[in-house]
């Protein structure tokens, strides 16, 4: 029947608690707390009024602390991992990550950990999963870590190279990759993050038939489809699309004569649009490609090229671009972190260039750099050498950079969870870049 008083009594691992049913509220409907508010519960206190939990008492002190003061106090007895667990235990883990960091704001970033990589190599790729956690790949290895940064089994996909990773959700990560000669294999599959098992392959039907291919670029929209740029070796260059659900091939746009798609470097699905932007660019390709495509009408509705451009360095060498759809704009970055913006409207338009961060002063660095771009919530992320620019407001004005010594330059970036994560090239290590909890007043 619920707790109908609003003094409650706890009695956990023998040692008693006494709080309020107004406390125990502020955990919500989904914890075991807002289960025992809830009139049809029946669990049954002692003769003293107690209600009994055997769990830890020192950890559960620390929870109900948390829902008093919303703030996250843990004595250097108890390990982080005990108490995550009994977080779990009692659907608190979301209070515990909202008291850890707050809500993400590249102003107010602060640099949380670094975590050492288990593969030797360069990195190819890190993405950020929906709950905190994050996957990094390494050659044919992937490391996937949960929002703890604790390892779960990696995935080897036996020599065949990571090209792109994308969650599907928190259980579920979707691996693109090089096809292997003479084997019949590459493509696509997805993956449990939690077990590393392969949980299904992705085909492309070609002329009747399923035709192995290297998978690159991943997108996903909000319909539950899967686009990945695609590469076989009877025509099937292009964007393929998958049902996230059943897992079968949908649809297939074929790249046109001079142009490419087969070899995207970026995708990107544009919700207002209802149009998914490919990007192939230098030094994958001599030249540019930046388009949108249509599938419901299985036509390209706009593109940009720097073929036939002036022959600048700063119009060559567009190294990576992301789609803004309330501007009506794509920007793009070379590689001295000059940001330019071409305007959707038009198709084969020029670049408007703006040099308000040009740090190498025309020089290349000794290693080539490639800067990537992200946008997150209204605020422009673009990497440079070891650090992470933040634009922001109508101007994309610089407003902050994220920095640290250790690791090399900055291959690749990924946000989500509330968190950035940025992997570093030399020394195979990754960043935990949170955002500090707002003050208790």
């Amino acid at each position: 029947m619920g707790i109908q008083t609003d003094r409650v009594r706890f009695n956990v691992g023998g040692r008693i608690f006494e709080t309020t049913a107004t406390t125990l509220a502020n955990a919500g409907r989904n914890s075991m707390f807002g289960a025992m508010l809830d009139e049809n519960w029946n669990l049954q206190t002692s003769n003293s009024g107690e209600y009994f939990i055997d769990r830890n008492p020192d950890c559960f002190g620390v929870l109900l602390d948390l829902l008093r003061t919303q703030e996250l106090y843990l004595p250097s007895h108890i390990p982080e991992k005990l108490l995550y667990r009994e977080a779990l235990y009692f659907g608190l883990l979301d209070h515990v990550r909202s008291a850890k960091w707050g809500q993400f704001d590249g102003n107010r970033l602060r640099l949380s950990s670094s975590i050492s990589g288990q593969a030797p190599g360069d990195g190819t790729a890190i993405r950020a999963g929906p709950d905190g956690g994050c996957c990094v790949a390494h050659g044919s290895m992937v490391h996937i870590y949960d929002w703890m940064l604790e390892e779960h089994p990696p995935i080897n996909l036996d020599y065949q190279r990571v090209n792109d990773i994308g969650w599907i959700d928190s259980e579920n990560v979707v691996l693109s990759v090089c096809e292997r000669l003479g084997r019949g294999d590459g493509g696509m599959g997805i993956f449990s993050s939690s077990t590393g098992k392969l949980q299904h392959k992705f085909q492309v039907m070609h002329q009747n038939g399923a035709k192995s291919f290297t998978a690159g670029a991943l997108s996903f929209s909000p319909d539950y489809k899967i686009f990945s740029s695609c590469r076989g070796r009877s025509n099937e260059y292009g964007i393929g699309v998958w049902d996230q659900i059943t897992g079968k091939q949908i649809d297939f746009f074929y790249e046109p004569a001079h142009w490419s798609l087969g070899d995207a470097d970026k995708l990107q699905w544009l919700q207002g649009n209802n149009c998914l932007m490919v990007a192939t660019l230098f030094p994958r390709k001599d030249n540019c490609y930046i388009s949108l495509l249509d599938f419901r009408e299985k036509k390209m509705v706009w593109h940009w090229s720097d073929i036939g451009a002036p022959l600048t360095v700063d119009e060559k060498r567009v190294r990576d671009a992301i789609a803004m759809e309330e501007s009506n704009s794509v920007c793009v970055v070379n590689e001295y972190e000059d940001l330019g913006f071409i305007d959707m409207r038009i198709s084969g338009g020029s670049v408007r260039w703006s040099s308000r961060s040009r740090l190498m002063k025309g020089k290349m660095p000794e290693e080539p750099c490639y800067p990537k771009l992200a946008l997150h919530e209204g605020q422009l992320f673009s990497s440079m050498n070891d650090c992470i620019s933040v634009f922001c407001g109508p101007d994309w004005v610089l407003t902050s950079r994220l920095r640290r010594s250790y690791g090399g330059s900055i291959c690749d970036f990924s946000i989500g969870g509330d968190r950035l994560f940025a992997l570093h090239s030399e020394e195979n290590v990754f960043d935990i870049w949170e955002t500090p909890p707002p003050p208790i007043i």
